[in-house]
């Protein structure tokens, strides 16, 4: 009742926006942030409103789902997706969530975990799964096309430079973190668009609002872990025995397959043992809102 409370206390008509910096919750919990609020006034776009809070526009579009992205119904009252389940992993250094469009820098030696949108690649340009760490920081990055890039503008009559010089031309912004995976060909790295973050756009690196970026690139070492998952469902057994679930749909990837979710198996036997029925949890699976939901309430 209590995390309800906090959840709610959030007015609908004065929310203020809070950093996406959030304490980690105390040993047993895994749920971080709250859920705000925000009423849409005349002109506004969902994706200025996801820049305002630094959600992600996909996110944001599937926690309020029916809504117009461009012309949005004056008035109307946003779910923003600000409360978050952890992902089931390691607290420390860099986590990317490809299903939620989302990295998570685990602070050293404190008790912060910093929460940020991110685009990744398009169906066809993949962002792999990986563990890997952080190889090369470079502030004012150049930006060399390889061939398969060069290939697609080339084909929409585009001729890219070999090399595209630091700038606001260059597409990877003003700061590049790249990755040991592989041949190096990943970095997380900023942009020079307006548009990109919450959406699978890029050629397979993880890209980031620029004002992000630049605060997190000072923040990580070299050799900082870096852990790049997929897990479309997260679930949260609370201290209080009440279970969340939290649901995004699935990525598509080059192969045109997209995951079928189910309730995960431990999530089964748990509700089985304890005699509480999966009809919640199937339908927050089926929504795939990207939005915690509670699915057992608390029994103390």
């Amino acid at each position: 009742m209590l995390r309800k409370l906090i959840a709610l206390g959030c007015s609908i008509f004065a929310c203020n926006v809070f950093a996406a910096s959030y304490e980690l919750p105390p040993e047993g919990s895994n749920i971080v942030g709250r859920t705000q609020y925000h009423k849409i006034s005349e002109g506004e776009t969902l994706a200025e409103i996801a820049k305002q809070y630094d959600v992600g526009f996909l996110p944001l579009m599937a926690a309020n789902k029916g809504v117009d992205p461009f012309l949005p119904q004056v008035d109307y009252v946003l779910t923003i997706p600000t409360q978050v389940i952890l992902p089931n992993v390691e607290r420390q250094g860099v986590v990317v969530n490809l299903a939620e469009l989302r990295l998570y820098y685990f602070e050293p030696n404190s008790n912060i975990v910093h929460i940020f949108p991110v685009g990744i690649g398009r169906v066809g340009r993949d962002t792999p799964v990986m563990q890997t760490s952080i190889s090369q920081k470079r502030p004012n990055p150049t930006w060399t096309p390889p061939a398969s890039i060069r290939q697609e503008y080339r084909a929409k009559g585009i001729e890219l430079p070999d090399v595209v010089q630091a700038g606001p031309e260059n597409p990877l912004g003003e700061y590049a973190l790249r990755l040991a995976y592989g041949y190096g060909e990943y970095l997380i790295h900023g942009t020079n668009k307006d548009f990109g973050i919450g959406l699978r756009v890029s050629a397979g690196c993880i890209r980031m609002e620029p004002k992000d970026i630049e605060w997190l690139f000072p923040k990580v070492t070299l050799g900082e872990k870096v852990r790049i998952i997929n897990e479309p469902i997260k679930v949260a057994l609370e201290p209080d025995r009440s279970v969340f679930v939290e649901a995004h749909e699935p990525l598509t990837r080059s192969d045109g397959v997209k995951e079928a979710l189910t309730v995960p198996q431990e999530l089964s036997w748990w509700l089985k043992e304890f005699d509480h029925s999966e009809v919640k949890a199937r339908a927050v699976i089926a929504a795939q809102n990207g939005v915690p939901v509670e699915v057992v309430p608390p029994s103390f």
